[in-house]
């Protein structure tokens, strides 16, 4: 890459993020600044993760360390939405055990049928993007079915009044939690090709593949996408769903800012 083109890249990236927080700010958004910092801190990290990839796409042990560090940083971020019942070390177990379960089937199917060689760089590109889109699937999940029993609630506590089970009270609620999760997916599965060119089919050709190869490696990625969401998503709802008490909704925003409060306070 050239100078020219990185500071074209920096100054292409800093006006698009600059009218993504005046847009946001001038129509009073909470949180306006969010798109600023995610572009910030993904840029950095595209960049370090860059650097790294030249050493580790050529060693299976470090593939594996790269893998386990995507899967503890989407277990984090999930937790942080999901807000299950028990407190956040059952909400950690939750987003650990949705994702983990989703992304194993998913790629056990993928490479176990001989659809893609059980290669480092085919490991870590499905790994690594099935497990980024399952993270918010996840946390769709949960944030959507904690509104909808908030919303609900009263609805909620007129079954529980009449005998029903705290997961027959709020199942629809759950059902309706999951399919809402996976409206992204499934529009994406839906309009690919006509809407939008998938990065996984561009990065592919790329690579170097040619068209054909590309799409049939984008088609193993969506259904291996939509077959983890799926997994996933259910998982969490039918845990979610033995409420007994109205959730709150988990805001990370907020907990940063006590905890910052907190510290200062000491």
């Amino acid at each position: 890459m050239s100078a020219h083109e990185l500071v074209t890249t920096i100054v292409a990236v800093a006006i698009l993020a600059c009218v993504a927080v005046v847009v946001l700010r001038m129509y009073r958004v909470p949180g306006n600044w969010a798109p600023a910092w995610a572009i910030v801190r993904g840029a950095l990290q595209l960049a370090v993760l860059s650097v790294i990839l030249a050493g580790v796409i050529t060693s299976p042990l470090l593939v594996g360390v790269g893998i386990a560090v995507m899967f503890g940083v989407a277990v984090t971020t999930a937790t942080m939405r999901i807000g299950a019942p028990g407190g956040r070390r059952r909400a950690v177990v939750l987003a650990a055990a949705a994702i983990a379960a989703g992304v194993a089937v998913s790629l056990t199917v993928v490479f176990a049928s001989g659809a893609l060689d059980f290669s480092i760089r085919y490991v870590l590109a499905m790994a690594g993007i099935v497990i980024g889109n399952t993270m918010n699937i996840v946390s769709l999940t949960g944030r959507r079915f904690a509104e909808a029993v908030n919303e609900r609630w009263d609805e909620v506590q007129a079954w529980l009044a009449i005998g029903a089970t705290p997961r027959q009270a709020t199942s629809d609620m759950a059902r309706h939690a999951v399919h809402s999760a996976l409206v992204p997916s499934i529009d994406q599965a839906r309009t690919t090709g006509l809407v939008t060119l998938p990065g996984a089919f561009v990065g592919a050709i790329f690579g170097g593949l040619s068209p054909l190869e590309a799409g049939r490696f984008q088609m193993l990625v969506l259904a291996a996408l939509l077959a983890s969401g799926a997994i996933a998503s259910v998982t969490v709802a039918h845990v979610t769903s033995a409420v007994t008490t109205r959730p709150v909704l988990p805001d990370p925003g907020r907990s940063r800012s006590m905890r910052r409060a907190r510290r200062s306070a000491a």
